[in-house]
């Protein structure tokens, strides 16, 4: 889920604009050559760390004797360890937890109780952000100044889903042959969320506000890379005041999210992450009990910039808000075409922008920095690798190294004219890496954009509406951006078309999602 994002700098001052009224964030900076010293973090968790999991409103020791070690991707210091695995037995037991609470206490309460109990759940992660995004920096490198924006991401959709607890109309037919017929819309059941690791609460809102609000419950698991500040959330899920087993938080790696895709007690699953994984979650639930799915997988997103575009507000967003989070985003335009009457001026400019973008790289928890390390070795390595292979696929316009001799940082790296079989024009990277292609006519944009076996995301920046609403009709995409790279608000869907997901998630689909019809006839 993505939401309008600006950012700005002007005289040395970075601003980051939510849709959200409620959350302007104002942060200064000064350029660094290198990285802030420790000395000016600012950002710094204060509370005892939970390393257990938390089912049925308690945290409690795995039956595993498998822990995770949590490093700073910044300087491969030691965050955390001892963060405890679950075990298979351990899912087990968190999914009678939530299936005790749906078939009890749960079922008992009003829309309206749920309503309530989410709303103070959302006021609860705004008072404890700062706090939980400390934990995110650490673990994974994301800037707290892009981490409380995304924390904010995950409270308002907490409470644009309370609205929908009372919402959800049933339906009604005539009378026809002394029959009369009306539908009705019941929670799915016990459901199981698992979420990637570049967003890790905002992808446990997407999966477990729908599902809570509703009437289901449901066993969330985030990404072994970023376990920290979800494994916290459990004790405002209890402060709150939910009833013990609807929201249950478990650690694990791949092996805990295929035991869940295949648990026939299971009704739903819902998961972010590669289409290698979503794939075989989908193949596990399909051989298992036929168990809902909904996937938002990955994206190699393209971006069509015509000459008549608005220079300014093209670059912006190929160079602020792409290499956001590092370019570790399922929805990046890591595929940029750029017609060919204005490509050198859009390069120029480009790369001294992604030059000036590298001085505020830098320690995630100084406060100004936009633009963090790599989330961990591994993926540092896959970027680094992509980079040697596009170097000889491409033209290398700039970047293509490691920044500085410590941490997972890349200069951000931009790519000129790649084959049409290069795997960096192809194949997700997941880092702060664009390629960038000519076209000449509208026809030929829309031919190479829908050249990939991905359709999650696509941008068309252009002064003509009809042109763009015209390719916007022709891309094979879940999601077309005009004049802008962000996917605006809480109220529409978001998901993907061909290898890219199945389903959505946001919005009364969202909603929908997590319900299943019944048709009930009177005689």
């Amino acid at each position: 889920m993505h939401s309008i994002l600006k950012l700005t700098t002007h005289n040395s001052q970075v601003t980051i604009h939510h849709q959200s009224e409620t959350c302007i964030l104002e942060h200064k900076h000064q350029p660094y050559s290198t990285y802030p010293s420790p000395n000016k973090i600012l950002y710094t968790p204060i509370k005892m760390v939970q390393k257990g999991l938390f089912i049925n409103n308690e945290y409690i020791d795995s039956t595993s004797t498998e822990t995770l070690s949590i490093h700073s991707p910044h300087d491969e210091s030691l965050v955390l360890d001892g963060v405890q695995v679950a075990s298979l037995a351990d899912v087990d037991t968190a999914v009678a937890a939530a299936r005790a609470a749906y078939e009890g206490e749960w079922s008992k309460w009003t829309a309206k109780q749920r309503m309530q109990v989410m709303y103070r759940f959302a006021d609860l992660i705004d008072k404890h952000t700062i706090d939980l995004c400390a934990w995110e920096a650490k673990s994974m490198g994301q800037p707290v100044m892009i981490t409380q924006w995304m924390y904010k991401i995950a409270s308002d959709y907490f409470r644009y889903m309370a609205g929908w607890t009372d919402k959800v109309p049933g339906e009604q037919w005539p009378e026809v042959d002394g029959i009369y017929k009306i539908v009705e819309y019941e929670p799915v059941g016990v459901c199981a969320g698992i979420g990637a690791w570049n967003g890790a609460m905002m992808f446990f809102a997407l999966k477990v506000a729908p599902a809570v609000a509703t009437g289901c419950t449901i066993v969330y698991k985030g990404s072994e890379k970023t376990p920290i500040g979800l494994i916290q959330v459990g004790e405002l899920v209890k402060e709150a005041g939910f009833p013990p087993g609807v929201i249950n938080i478990i650690t694990g790696d791949g092996k805990v999210g295929a035991a869940m895709a295949s648990h026939m007690d299971i009704d739903k699953i819902g998961f972010t992450g590669s289409v290698f994984a979503g794939k075989k979650f989908q193949e596990l639930a399909a051989q298992s009990n036929l168990k809902r799915v909904t996937l938002e997988l990955g994206g190699k997103s393209p971006s069509l910039i015509f000459a008549d575009a608005d220079m300014e507000n093209a670059l912006q967003h190929h160079s602020q808000n792409f290499l956001m989070n590092s370019g570790q985003a399922c929805v990046a335009a890591s595929r940029t075409f750029v017609q060919e009457d204005i490509v050198d001026d859009f390069i120029a400019q480009l790369k001294i922008r992604f030059e000036q973008l590298s001085n505020i790289m830098g320690h995630p928890e100084q406060q100004g920095i936009m633009y963090g390390p790599l989330a961990d070795s591994k993926q540092f390595e896959r970027v680094m690798e992509f980079i040697e292979i596009g170097k000889k696929e491409a033209s290398l316009v700039t970047g293509g190294v490691r920044k500085g001799t410590s941490g997972f940082y890349i200069e951000p790296t931009i790519f000129l004219n790649p084959g049409d079989d290069a795997r960096i024009y192809r194949e997700e990277i997941f880092g702060p890496v664009i390629s960038i292609r000519t076209f000449k006519t509208e026809e030929e944009a829309i031919r190479m954009a829908n050249d990939t076996n991905y359709g999650l995301s696509a941008c068309v920046f252009t002064a003509s509406t009809p042109r763009a609403l015209r390719i916007a009709k022709k891309i094979r995409s879940g999601m077309v951006n005009i004049n802008t790279s962000q996917h605006a608000g809480l109220e529409a869907p978001m998901g993907g078309s061909k290898q890219s997901g199945l389903g959505r998630e946001g919005g009364k689909m969202g909603v929908m999602s997590y319900l299943e019809a019944k048709t009930i006839c009177i005689k």
